[in-house]
């Protein structure tokens, strides 16, 4: 499979050019068009249960498409629901850490599952629900805003807003924990942060999708419970 990635980095568009009879997973809801002779099969990858934990606790689709090229070769596009980036991954028996919400698509090498990243605490929207995966192959993820990457060396350590989290080594070592304490979380707009350990990659994304919510619903129109 063969990815090409439009309009970085705010409006992304991946262009996956597949192989005669070759197939590529895609997470529901992001296929945006597709060549004729593809033929999409929607099941739950990997069995029920699989299936289950992904969606529960890892807030992916329960149900994902795998596309299938004809003899002669296919093309899918696809795109991420927020405005922001596509990042090409390539694994080779490697394993990642993704936060839920950014998985795209991937080739057949790669397995997903679900791993508890931390705990759920007061002070997180979301803590930190990883997907895994793994494997030999592309994987396609997806941010809010632009993608960063940040390589680290062995024993570097590295602080990053869960907010802004995209993916890391699995291999890495991290800790999730509240920034400043319980008064510099509540009035600083702060909250969770994880300290990673090289060596190893991390990805982060430019915006945060909890910032950009704690900015849009105080200005929503409030419906009137007042009767006339």
């Amino acid at each position: 499979m063969k990815i090409d990635i439009l309009y970085k980095p705010a409006y992304a568009l991946g262009i996956l050019s597949l192989e005669g009879n070759e197939e590529v997973r895609v997470e529901g809801g992001s296929m945006v068009s597709m060549s004729s002779g593809v033929v999409m099969e929607t099941k739950a990858a990997g069995g029920i249960l699989k299936s289950l934990a992904r969606s529960v606790l890892g807030g992916e689709s329960f149900f994902q498409n795998t596309y299938k090229a004809p003899s002669n070769g296919g093309e899918v596009t696809v795109a991420p629901p927020l405005p922001g980036d596509l990042f090409t991954l390539n694994l080779n028996q490697e394993s990642l850490m993704v936060q839920s919400g950014a998985y795209v698509a991937s080739e057949a090498g790669i397995e997903l599952d679900t791993k508890w990243g931390g705990a759920k605490t007061f002070f997180a929207s979301e803590g930190l629900i990883m997907l895994h995966a793994s494997g030999t192959g592309q994987l396609l993820l997806s941010s809010y805003g632009a993608i960063h990457e940040v390589n680290l060396e062995p024993g570097q350590s590295y602080t990053v807003d869960t907010g802004h989290l995209v993916a890391f080594t699995e291999q890495m070592g991290f800790k999730v924990r509240s920034i400043g304490g319980i008064k510099s979380t509540l009035f600083s707009g702060e909250g969770l942060v994880v300290d990673l350990t090289g060596p190893g990659r991390v990805l982060l994304q430019t915006r945060s999708t909890d910032a950009f919510l704690a900015w849009l619903i105080p200005k929503l129109p409030q419906q009137n419970q007042s009767s006339n």
